[in-house]
């Protein structure tokens, strides 16, 4: 009688997977240490607009930076502006590009294929790893704004950009569907570096490829001559969650951003597993 041993379900080798690689991803001081410094830009923001004995006029500096002072609540707003164009992207790029080619360079990769989840099981894990940093960057520079901002400058109801007033609670649920919707309008970026990563056993040329990806596609999107390219280009939308600051809650901002940063997610994706489905683990 011969002892047969348990076939490993598939299901729970993904789910121990994706278990195991949020927290490598979170043990990290490495990441600690990008998330704190997300969470410092609100703050130095706010400290330098509590500092400044120069009152801006309506429509200077970033988006709501005037209305700081008025309103606490506007910090986590402004600081958000401030993060998108490049703070948040470069710290997405470092996460994305390190998730195949980390592990190339250091030669875990083919440990990690030997067990029974797939190429593709590990490619879904391995990004899933990256858009939970996403959302955890956004979450925390919200918070951090939220936070420095009731500490600084009064607290009140919310005059959004249609006129209307809201009550404190309702400015914070608008604090956290601002927060979803930049996290979705990095998912697209975070595709296209798991797809660079997959070109390269070097991880910092994976980061940078992504960063540049990230600039070229906002340079690109404020060209007038291009202006057929925009709504196509994964960064156009990146600012579309000031409808979320109208009343009643236009939407359309968001779905639409929804399908564009979808069709990176799938074409990349595709791209991806394309590539590492070929890709020599052995070298």
């Amino acid at each position: 009688m011969t002892n047969a041993r348990p076939v490993p379900d598939r299901r729970s080798v993904g789910w121990d997977l994706l278990g195991s690689e949020l927290s490598v991803l979170f043990r990290r001081r490495r990441t600690w240490a990008m998330l704190g410094a997300v969470a410092l830009i609100p703050i130095l923001l706010a400290i330098a607009v509590r500092l400044s004995t120069t009152t801006l006029a309506a429509g200077e500096g970033p988006p709501f930076l005037s209305r700081v002072t008025q309103n606490g609540l506007f910090v986590g707003f402004t600081s958000m502006v401030v993060a998108i164009p490049l703070f948040l992207p470069l710290t997405i790029g470092v996460v994305a590009g390190d998730t195949i080619a980390g592990e190339a360079g250091q030669g875990t990769l083919r440990y990690l294929l030997v067990a029974p989840a797939g190429r593709v099981r590990l490619l879904l894990v391995k990004y899933a790893g990256v858009a939970a940093f996403c959302f955890a960057a956004t979450i925390i520079l919200t918070i951090a704004g939220l936070l420095i901002g009731a500490v600084l400058f009064p607290i009140g109801p919310v005059t959004l950009l249609s006129g209307d007033v809201i009550s404190i609670p309702d400015a914070l649920l608008r604090s956290l569907l601002v927060a979803a919707y930049v996290s979705l309008s990095l998912l697209g970026l975070a595709a296209i570096g798991l797809f660079i990563s997959t070109l390269t056993d070097v991880p910092v040329g994976a980061m940078a490829a992504t960063v540049v990806v990230s600039v070229t596609a906002q340079i690109l999107d404020i060209l007038p001559q291009l202006a057929w390219l925009h709504p196509w280009l994964f960064s156009h939308y990146w600012l579309g969650f000031a409808d979320l600051l109208r009343q009643p809650l236009d939407w359309t901002a968001f779905g639409t951003n929804a399908v564009v940063q979808l069709c990176y997610i799938l074409i990349f994706g595709a791209l991806a597993y394309s590539r590492f489905a070929t890709k020599n683990i052995q070298s």
